[in-house]
Parts: structure tokens; sequence; C-alpha cells
């Protein structure tokens, strides 16, 4: 059986930029970029028209701006993932996609071979964000500690009990409710249960979210 082609929208305002990602992306294995939007509001009308898997999405637009067509995008298609591609990682910006929907914030120096990892990545339902980027989620989430492996009392994931730890590291894996029944030998409506309780216990707003949370806070 072929390898699965990840289709991808850009989103991008400058014609040279949205070009230059296309012709990158396209000689990566298992990617194939099906089309290209200039502002948000035509990113879109393309989701809707094309379904990618992952839209490429900058920031800064005219017309409709990337967060606020993230947020659309999310509530019209959730099963389609957005990764911010921007130069700005301003804490509004990054706190505003991740608020919005987006599955991960990357900036526009990223190698080429890491931004074909980010997106299937980001495809699999991992949360990726760029170093810089990183911080800033730390105070949206309200974590100001250093990522390790021990919980300190300022630790949130220390609210879960040790079922839920298990399942929301493989959320952090990018599992399906069904692969983490599978794998942790439990019934899906049992892990839906959890999935409900890590999301309160976090105060998470979705999966994703959850995930980026566990990931600062040392959960890998």
């Amino acid at each position: 059986m072929s390898e699965y082609v990840i289709r991808v929208l850009i989103a991008d305002d400058q014609l040279l930029m949205r070009d230059g990602l296309a012709s990158l992306l396209n000689i990566q294995p298992g990617i194939d970029v099906v089309g290209t939007a200039e502002n948000g509001q035509e990113a879109i009308t393309a989701v809707a028209n094309l379904l990618p898997d992952v839209v490429l999405m900058d920031v800064r637009m005219p017309v409709m701006d990337g967060i606020e067509a993230t947020a659309e995008i999310h509530r019209r298609f959730p099963e389609i993932k957005v990764l911010m591609l921007t130069t700005f990682d301003d804490e509004a910006y990054v706190t505003g996609a991740l608020r919005a929907g987006a599955f991960g914030y990357v900036l526009k120096n990223t190698p080429s071979l890491d931004l074909a990892q980010a997106i299937q990545m980001a495809h699999r339902g991992m949360v990726q964000l760029a170093p810089s980027a990183a911080d800033k989620v730390a105070k949206m989430i309200g974590g100001t500690r250093t990522p390790g492996k021990d919980m300190g009392t300022d630790n949130p994931l220390t609210n879960l009990t040790e079922r839920e730890v298990e399942v929301l590291r493989l959320i952090v894996q990018g599992a399906s409710n069904r692969e983490i029944a599978d794998k942790l030998v439990i019934t899906e409506g049992t892990v839906k249960s959890h999935v409900s309780n890590i999301l309160s216990r976090l105060e998470a707003r979705d999966r994703t979210q959850a995930a980026v949370i566990a990931v600062k806070h040392g959960l890998t």
C-alpha cells in the first residue's frame, strides 16, 4: 500500500512566499500542496472547496487575518489541522492562534525538512511549537517554570490520576480514542470519560490545548 499523501493548503499574502513554500513542500515525500490563498477569507473558501488535511496559515494578512480564519476553519472543519507559519512570535499571536484551534505555531525560518515534519505531526494531531513560541504558551496556560520530569505543586498534571496521565500521554502522541483504548486495553467509552475528566481538570478547551499543557509541563 502506498504512503498516504497529506494534502496541504498554503495561506500567505506574499506571492513569493506562497510559491516558494509550494515548491519546497511538493518535493517532500508524502506531501502535496493542493492550493494557495492570499488572505484568510480566501483560505476559508479554499478549505471548503479543496478539503485539505493541513493548512499552513500566515498570521498577518489583509481582508481577514490568520487567527480569525483559523477559528472559522476549526469551527466548520474541525478535522482539518491548521499550522501557523509566520515571522512573528509575539505572545498575542501565539496565544491567539492556539486559542483559535491551531495545531501549532512555527516560524518561516524553519528549514524545509523540519517544516515537512511539523506538517506530518500536525496531521497526526500532535501540537508543534517553535522554541521561541513555547515561552508564550507557558504564560497562556499559567506555567512559568522550565518543563521537566518532576511534577511540583505548580504543575496542573498533579491533578490527574495515574490512568489519566497515561491517556494524556497518548493524546500528546496523536492517538485516537480507539487507539488509546486498544493500547490500554479499556473500552472506547472509558477513554472518552477519561478525556472528559482530563479536559475538566486541566481547564483545557479541547485535546489540542490539553496536549500543549502536557508538553509544557514535561509529559512526553
